[in-house]
């Protein structure tokens, strides 16, 4: 049981779509924020990560005046969905990708735009949904690029092989290849993750760096495992096995709350994540989260959302419709 397995098994990654391309320099495309493609990859009202594996050649991202260099076997990923500019060379105008969003999403190739006369550049893109406040606690820790290269290890080399062989079953339409190639994109995403984590400097605070403290990060997995236990710090801190003191202390370096504050906000993010798609009352999701009364539950609720539950379900559903 680890952290950030915890909190991903809740968040329920979903709605991946891939494409291949094959693009040779001078090439240059723009694509817009990630919101603006929601509607194509996912649910009403996710949010969308989008993420490139450079599987040949050379290239490189830029998003605002920031450009990162990319290479063979490196993963780049856009956690909070910035409008952002890949290519190779100079010296020609950027394809618009929104404007072919449609074709790129069916998986076209458009060699047409993508191709110069120069270095070959291999693209494999994809795109993720999932609920933008639950992996909000994830996503606030990450730069607006994060590079990561696979190549250099075994599982690496292994999960970009995986995708490989995937979209391969997929273009050649093999039953049930798109199921596997959307699990693969879950996979590449929370190991895209993990590899950050553990490259992350001494002296980091936010969520990532508690998930990596060995008190932390356990506390941390026993609160997402069961959130709805009637948790309280001494309980806590004999789970993870430290002191009250000592568990009350990192909590506040890394996350700026203490781990029952951490907890209630966290339960209170879950109900609201059931009151968008579900249809259990207020009295089940109370439970569910905790809750042994709904007058508290709605109490809580209001305090951390502005309205009742009750209130927020319809709001919720009016705005969808």
């Amino acid at each position: 049981m680890d952290a950030l397995s915890e909190l991903l098994r809740v968040v329920k990654l979903s709605g991946a779509v891939f494409f291949n391309a094959e693009c040779a320099a001078p090439w240059c495309v723009r694509s817009p924020p990630s919101a603006r493609i929601a509607a194509h990859v996912g649910f009403p009202g996710c949010h969308v990560i989008e993420f490139h594996l450079i599987a040949a050649g050379a290239g490189y991202i830029r998003v605002g005046t920031e450009t990162t260099p990319l290479t063979t076997g490196d993963v780049v990923m856009l956690p909070h969905g910035d409008t952002h500019i890949m290519g190779n060379g100079a010296g020609v105008d950027p394809l618009e990708v929104e404007l072919e969003a449609k074709g790129l999403l069916n998986g076209e190739l458009l060699e047409n735009h993508w191709n110069g006369s120069g270095e070959k550049t291999g693209l494999i893109c994809g795109f993720l949904a999932c609920d933008g406040r639950l992996i909000q606690p994830v996503l606030a820790g990450l730069p607006r690029v994060l590079r990561v290269p696979l190549r250099v290890d075994v599982s690496g080399e292994w999960l970009e092989n995986s995708i490989r062989h995937a979209l391969a079953q997929v273009s050649s339409g093999t039953p049930g290849s798109h199921v596997i190639v959307a699990r693969l994109a879950e996979v590449l995403f929370a190991e895209t993750i993990r590899r950050y984590i553990l490259q992350l400097p001494q002296g980091r605070s936010g969520w990532l760096a508690a998930a990596a403290d060995a008190a932390v990060g356990r506390a941390l997995a026993a609160l997402h495992n069961d959130p709805a236990r009637a948790w309280s710090l001494e309980d806590l801190a004999r789970t993870v096995g430290v002191s009250r003191s000592v568990l009350t202390e990192r909590f506040a370096r890394y996350l700026g709350q203490s781990p029952i504050t951490y907890l209630t906000e966290w339960r209170l993010e879950l109900a609201a994540e059931s009151l968008r798609c579900t249809s259990r009352s207020v009295m089940q999701i109370a439970t569910e989260v905790g809750y042994d009364s709904e007058a508290a539950f709605n109490r809580a609720f209001k305090r951390r959302f502005g309205n009742p539950p009750a209130s927020y379900r319809r709001h919720i559903r009016a705005a969808r419709n």
